[in-house]
């Protein structure tokens, strides 16, 4: 029988992402929610990668909280952080934290402005599967 190596709890993955216009749906420039989960199915590969040599499934979201926008033109810092390990479930806590935002002007079209501190845009937690690890 495999224990799960708890050690590896407290794990993070970080990713920074620019958001370019292309994605913007909505007026104000605003991108939709499933922007940010998809982006949370990024780093949770990543992450099972790094503990498990495998990109792993996600089975599920719980929690998902939409806190702030994210627009065209934001960068974005997104977190996966291991939270509880099973012998094939990994429970992450994820978070998208805008830390810069397009800010343009008539005469300055691409003004950009680093955000301090940064605006928590998108929570939420997952469960991610991996397959059994190799008897031996």
């Amino acid at each position: 029988m495999s224990t799960p190596m708890t050690d590896r709890v407290g794990t993070v993955v970080t990713h920074r992402r620019y958001v370019p216009y292309s994605h913007a749906h909505y007026a104000g420039n605003l991108v939709d929610g499933a922007y940010s989960l998809g982006l949370f199915g990024d780093v949770a590969t990543e992450m099972c990668i790094v503990l498990d040599g495998d990109e792993g499934l996600f089975a599920s979201y719980s929690d998902v909280q939409f806190r702030a926008p994210v627009r065209a033109g934001d960068v974005l810092e997104i977190t996966a952080t291991l939270v509880r390990e099973g012998t094939r479930s990994r429970v992450m806590d994820f978070a998208v934290h805008v830390v810069g935002r397009g800010a343009p002007t008539d005469d300055a079209p691409g003004r950009a402005e680093v955000l301090d501190p940064p605006v928590v845009a998108t929570t939420a937690t997952g469960t991610v599967v991996v397959p059994p690890a190799p008897r031996g």
